[in-house]
């Protein structure tokens, strides 16, 4: 009988949680698929809430704290398939991963594991386990506390320091942290040890399932999922060791409001947090100060025993979106400082600083639009990924400013976090560059609804919503992607989870990409504005560009008839194979894909007159790679640029119609490289 593989359920082993996967009948896990669709069976009122995520700031050098890199090369060690716990009994986390026999593997961090090799590490199922060693200096010691950061990890991960279990964590791109004082050699030498899992079931976000299939070699286990990208793997973005003071500012809550008038409001909240020792400090006051860019204080406000508070900014400068103003994505710097009693014979001294970049703007919507700042928006942008060649979701600096850079020549104001949070350090781009940004967690194409699958959504969200609470890019949260919403079960299900979501929202409106028709549609009733995926011409009416305008426009309208609501269109396209040209166009030509983008644009514009339609978002940025299947010629080629960022046909017309939105919406002046020189008469006519 073939058996599947359910990862991901905790169990406690003395003091370590260790992921443990387990064999089920077919029978079961197929009845089981059948019947948690049928939503009578379940009831969401007794579903756990997440509990509410602490800390996490992004580490930050000051004058109280200190910031190291764990980045460059580690170890790697693959573990059996057919026994991904092995090193979890021979408690391989005790000493260096070189003793276990097995091959090592030089891995650099961050970075996807699968594309680093030649050989099948690529499709590798179940765990692997990572290592490097660190120097800590003894003066991080005394009178401070250390943390470990991990920016995202996917799938899971288990870690260890010095053999020592230090922190455990599921759900991928996200960040989660634990302080390691008690746990390092101070002045030596320490080991990191971090068992990652890759694996997916029926109740992760997102959703999988493994199987085992018979080769040529024996049998072995496959992970399949119906998401339409790669399952990469591995330790995705930074590791960091930071230090804090004893008692040190933990976490931070801003939101912002701008009137008409130029008077920005900064509303904030701090929280405080205390080791031991720490509770003998006593803490004097908050100092709170708004720089602006040249440095100069536009604000403040001192605090005694009280931690939150507002800051009123006259004339205050506000944060645009790109080719909204002259100055888009302008951000003042807001720095805490909390003071504490000394046993010298000043009577106060600095205890903790921490600065965070703010932009001042204020978010409203209703039925028929989105105001930033009081002006309506229209959202022009993409869908991505995060997914480049060898490095697979692995956080690149030079590619991440590559990316803005190409949005920017595009001249898109937003993209969406399809499907999953992307890296802080993106967050922090689109915040500099004004980049708006639809935020979407790691619920892509869910189905089989019921219990633990809901608390895993409900955690991813919140998880979500506590990292990017505070970015001004962020417009609205994507509470999943191509959810299976005309089912039975999917009504009770996303009541409750956008019921929860929306008492965390902090002042974004709630959206979702979704496929279903609105006929059938259980998700959009509860959805503030309501996104759709609809491929005219490529997935349906395949070759036919003139099937397009009429159906795209129906559609749209009949989201807005039945739920009253803005629109936006979140994905179309269809995939482009670089340098493959037809007259007439042909399916898979560059042309064919300027075509489909053209008259799409025609039926956009229809929809823009009826004053509820807000946004066209192009599927995709860049092409990007998927599993292995006969659709897929190397992934999936809907990208406007290809992989390695270099721009397709469409990409000159894309740009075209963005800047000319611009110029219509915002009256913004046209590049002068938009158009080349043809005649004079031709010229002047554009």
């Amino acid at each position: 009988m073939r058996r599947l593989w359910k990862p991901v359920i905790f169990l406690l082993l003395g003091s370590l949680q260790v992921l443990l996967a387990y064999p089920e009948d077919d029978f079961l896990v197929n009845a089981n698929r059948k019947e948690l669709t049928d939503s009578s069976l379940f009831e969401y009122g007794d579903v756990r809430k997440p509990t509410p995520t602490k800390g996490l700031l992004y580490p930050r050098e000051s004058e109280t704290r200190e910031v190291r890199s764990l980045d460059g090369m580690w170890q790697l060690v693959r573990s059996d398939p057919f026994d991904p716990l092995q090193g979890i009994r021979e408690k391989w986390f005790m000493d260096a991963l070189r003793k276990t026999g097995r091959e090592i593997i030089s891995m650099p961090v961050p970075a996807s594991y699968n594309d680093i090799t030649t050989d099948n590490l690529r499709d590798h199922v179940g765990t692997v386990w990572y290592e490097r060693t660190f120097f800590v200096p003894r003066s991080w010691k005394a009178m401070q506390r250390t943390w470990l950061r991990f920016s995202s990890v996917h799938y899971a991960a288990v870690v260890w320091i010095n053999g020592r279990n230090a922190t455990s964590h599921s759900i991928g791109h996200l960040p989660f942290e634990s302080e390691i004082s008690g746990l390092l050699s101070f002045g030596g030498n320490n080991r990191i040890t971090v068992m990652c899992d890759n694996r997916l079931s029926n109740r992760t976000i997102p959703q999988g399932s493994v199987y085992e299939v018979a080769t040529d070699d024996g049998s072995v286990p496959v992970q399949s999922y119906t998401f339409d990208f790669f399952n990469y793997a591995g330790i995705h973005r930074s590791v960091h060791l930071y230090t804090t003071p004893l008692l040190h500012i933990s976490d931070l809550e801003v939101t912002t409001q701008l009137t008409n008038e130029g008077l920005g409001r900064i509303d904030y909240r701090v929280w405080l947090e205390a080791s031991k020792e720490g509770l003998q400090i006593q803490p004097i006051h908050l100092r709170v100060q708004l720089r602006d860019k040249d440095g100069h204080v536009a604000a403040q406000q001192i605090n005694k025993a009280i931690y939150h508070g507002t800051l009123l900014v006259p004339n205050a400068t506000p944060w645009w979106p790109y080719l909204m103003h002259s100055d888009p994505g302008y951000l003042y710097n807001l720095q805490f400082e909390l003071f504490v009693s000394s046993n010298e014979k000043e009577l106060e001294a600095l205890q903790d600083t921490y600065r965070l970049p703010v932009g001042i703007r204020s978010l409203s919507w209703d039925n028929d639009t989105l105001l930033l700042n009081g002006k309506p928006l229209y959202l022009r942008g993409f869908g991505r990924h995060e997914d480049s060649d060898f490095r697979g979701k692995g956080l690149d600096n030079a590619l991440l400013a590559r990316d803005f850079n190409l949005l920017k020549w595009t001249g898109a104001n937003a993209y969406r976090t399809s499907h999953y949070p992307y890296s802080e350090e993106s967050m922090q781009f689109a915040d500099q560059h004004g980049i708006m940004i639809i935020d979407e967690c790691p619920a892509v194409n869910i189905d089989i609804f019921e219990p633990q699958l809901l608390e895993n959504h409900m955690s991813s969200l919140e998880q979500l919503i506590h990292r990017d609470r505070n970015h001004p890019s962020v417009i609205a949260w994507s509470v999943a992607n191509e959810p299976r919403s005309n089912k039975k079960g999917a009504l009770k299900y996303f009541e409750s989870l956008v019921n929860y979501v929306r008492g965390i929202a902090h002042g974004r409106p709630l959206t979702a990409a979704i496929n279903a028709n609105s006929s059938s549609c259980h998700l959009a009733q509860f959805l503030d504005i309501v996104g759709f995926n609809r491929y005219n011409s490529w997935y349906q009416n395949s070759g036919r560009t003139d099937m397009i305008i009429n159906l795209l426009t129906i559609e749209a309208q009949s989201w807005r008839d039945k739920f009253g609501k803005p629109v936006i269109q979140f994905e179309y396209g269809g995939d482009t194979m670089e340098g493959m040209h037809s007259l007439p166009a042909f399916i898979w030509s560059e042309e064919y894909q300027v075509e489909l983008f053209s008259r799409h644009f025609k039926a956009f514009d229809e929809l823009r007159g009826r004053g509820w339609f807000i946004g066209e978002f192009v599927w995709n940025f860049a092409d990007f790679r998927t599993a292995q299947t006969i659709t897929r010629v190397g992934g999936n080629k809907k990208g406007v640029f290809t992989r390695n960022r270099q721009p397709k046909e469409v990409a000159h017309i894309l740009r075209r119609r963005y800047f000319a939105l611009a110029k219509e919406l915002d009256m913004f002046g046209l590049p002068e490289d938009l158009t080349v020189y043809i005649s004079k008469h031709f010229h002047n006519e554009l």
